[in-house]
Formats: C-alpha cells, structure tokens, sequence
C-alpha cells in the first residue's frame, strides 16, 4: 500500500528542485517507493567542510529535502502543505569523498504532524547520519 497522495515521478521531483539549494548542493532524487523516498549528494568541494569531511549542516538539508518532499506527497496540495518544523541528527561516521545516500520513511503520518527518519550512508553501506524531522502540515487559509 503507498503512502503518496497522488502518483508522481522521480523527475517531476528533481524538476521541481532545480535552480535551488537541492541542485546547488548537486542532490538528485533517485527513487520512491511505496513508502520512502531516495536521493544521493556528491562529497565534494560544494558539501565538505574545511577538514575534508561531508559538513553535517549539508546532511540536515539532505534530511529536510527528503522529508519536506515526501512529506507534501502524502496530503491533498488543494487542502493542505506542509512545513519543517523541527530536525535533529546524529553524525557517526565521517564520509570524504563519492557519494551519500538518503532515504526517508515516515515515522508518523497525522492530521497535523509528521516525523520521518532519514537515514544517510556512504557507498559501502555505512550509516554516515540518521536524522529525525518533524514536519507540520498546515491547511490553506480559507477565503472569505
């Protein structure tokens, strides 16, 4: 059973993110499954930190873009959007070069919150951060 409110293609999404922070950063979505999302990020001069290592404020925005992505996914967009309200993650393995992987899966889907993990790993596999963010999803202010 999927989670998305409406089908929707991998390259819609990337479309969508062009001339952004997700494509200056060179993130790319790569996959949505019934109920995930995946993208991957180069380690290069454009996501290291000055000691060569991938920033960990550059793994927070992977987190928000996957969550913040999938997230308006899952709600009518005539009714509803949604917004980043809180993240937190945990760096536990440096990665320096190639590529990371993100992929987010929902926690929690409600009327009116949202968290979803997203786990980071490196080429091997490896668990490089995993993050938790909390998004609210809004209503559209009604006209009068």
């Amino acid at each position: 059973m999927t989670i998305w409110f409406a089908p929707f293609t991998v390259s819609e999404l990337n479309r969508l993110c062009q001339g952004c922070a997700v494509d200056h950063l060179g993130i790319e979505i790569t996959e949505a499954g019934d109920d995930y999302l995946t993208a991957r990020m180069p380690v290069d001069a454009r996501t290291r930190q000055p000691y060569g290592r991938l920033h960990g404020g550059v793994s927070m925005v992977l987190s928000e873009t996957l969550a913040s992505v999938a997230s308006v996914h899952t709600v009518d967009p005539e009714k509803f959007f949604c917004v980043g309200q809180e993240i937190n993650g945990n760096h536990v393995r440096a990665a320096t070069e190639g590529w990371v992987t993100g992929t987010a899966r929902p926690a929690h889907l409600g009327r009116t919150t949202q968290v979803w993990e997203v786990r980071i790993v490196d080429e091997a596999g490896k668990l490089v951060c995993i993050s938790r963010v909390t998004m609210a999803v809004v209503p559209h202010q009604r006209q009068a």
